[in-house]
């Protein structure tokens, strides 16, 4: 798997973002005044986790670093610990001047990520889910800007926040026993890192309200034919 992307790894700092890739009334209308704040609440927020692991690959690989998503008595949902983990964990590849390309991957068998741990979420206040929602959102438009090609290794379940996750990198590739979707309705809420805008950006609009409104799951086939997936 990972031998297809060498051809990627070589040096992309010269990559930028397309000004455009936060249109009027999305994420955010001012990229640079906001990769200033969220680089300044990344760092803010420095702290260990025990679910996100950064590996950097040698040799051949030189260049590729591995994220991997570790929290497998929870399908891998994002807790906490996993935000502080993923921000750090971009902070540090975005001042690695010798990372090329980015994978996320999970090591949780059958699982990408199940999304937000929502046990968790039912111990918060108001005001904690809300800065947690907002936290959540501002480390995946982070990921998406990241001035290298990052790839989200998709085998099994990538729900909620984390098809939101892998919607935010350039690429998704995934097996055939994928299965991808934005259930939040069922729960009577809305997908709210960035889901309801990348979405539409990959599949249209139409298809994008269908899957949002209905909170259908779809396996790898299907996404693929509707192109959320590279392969």
């Amino acid at each position: 798997m990972v031998g297809a992307f060498r051809v990627l790894s070589r040096p992309l700092r010269h990559y930028t973002p397309k000004a455009s890739i936060f249109p009027e009334n999305s994420i955010t209308p001012r990229p640079n005044r906001w990769l200033y704040q969220t680089r300044r609440t990344l760092i803010l927020e420095s702290a260990p986790s025990q679910s996100v692991n950064l590996h950097r690959l040698s040799d051949s690989d030189s260049g590729i670093v591995e994220v991997s998503l570790e929290r497998p008595q929870v399908r891998n949902a994002i807790g906490k610990d996993m935000l502080k983990g993923l921000q750090n964990t971009f902070e540090a590849i975005s001042k690695d001047s010798s990372a090329n390309v980015l994978l996320i991957r999970s090591t949780v068998p059958k699982v990408f990520c199940a999304g937000a741990d929502l046990k968790e979420r039912k111990m918060m206040s108001a005001t904690e889910v809300q800065d947690f929602v907002n936290k959540l959102r501002a480390a995946f438009s982070f990921l998406e800007v990241l001035p290298i090609p990052t790839i989200a290794v998709i085998e099994g379940a990538a729900l909620g926040g984390g098809l939101e996750m892998a919607l935010s990198c350039d690429l998704r590739i995934c097996g055939e026993d994928a299965v991808l979707g934005l259930p939040e309705t069922g729960l009577a809420i809305i997908p709210g890192a960035g889901g309801t805008q990348r979405l539409p950006r990959v599949v249209g609009r139409s298809i994008a309200k269908e899957l949002i409104l209905t909170g259908r799951k779809i396996g790898g086939r299907e996404a693929m034919s509707m192109g959320i997936l590279t392969w």
